[in-house]
């Protein structure tokens, strides 16, 4: 939503995303032969759909009461598998959409950047402290407790503009990023070039 603000959805997700007939027709042969390095890429097709929208001059929209179903992993090795996909989608056509970001507003340029650096700066920030801990034994408190107020502030920010507290109960996906998202995202920048 607040992309759309600024002019451009960067990735129109899958199960949600509608495309005008024409436009599609227009990007048919790009969206279907798409290669990364050389070898076809089979997944991340949204996020790479919605970028040659955008290379094409389209816009990309949201509407706020759009309504959709699909299908999400229900245990661990499946949700893993996914969101290996996703880091690999989103590195890979962040690529691609770097060309593009000097014709957008300066505002997606920020946020594209910082949906890749702010896990790399969280990964560093766990690094650090880990490495305190193992050096001298001592708990780097002010790492975690900037990772837990920033945590907090966000998804208070959510259950305040959803009217839900449950959006406080996301805080708990924080040690899940650190501890399995973060790794696996390393594991993804490392491994582009898989299918």
């Amino acid at each position: 939503a607040a992309q759309a603000r600024f002019g451009a959805v960067m990735c129109c997700c899958g199960p949600c995303a509608m495309y005008r007939r024409s436009a599609l027709a227009l990007l048919l042969d790009q969206y279907e032969t798409q290669f990364f390095r050389g070898k076809p890429s089979d997944f991340g097709e949204d996020r790479h759909l919605t970028i040659l929208m955008l290379k094409a001059g389209f816009r990309t929209e949201y509407v706020p009461d759009a309504i959709a179903a699909t299908v999400v992993p229900d245990s661990l090795g499946p949700y893993l598998r996914q969101q290996l996909r996703w880091a690999r989608s989103t590195f890979r056509d962040t690529f691609l959409a770097l060309r593009l970001l000097p014709e957008l507003d300066r505002y997606l340029t920020l946020d594209v950047v910082g949906q890749n650096l702010g896990p790399l700066l969280l990964a560093l920030s766990s690094l650090a402290a880990l490495a305190q801990f193992v050096i001298d034994g001592s708990v780097a408190w002010w790492t975690v407790l900037t990772i837990a107020a920033m945590t907090m502030v966000r998804c208070s920010v959510a259950a305040f503009r959803a009217r839900d507290m449950r959006f406080l109960g996301f805080s708990l996906h924080t040690p899940i990023n650190i501890f399995l998202l973060l790794p696996l995202k390393a594991y993804a920048l490392c491994t582009l070039s898989n299918s």
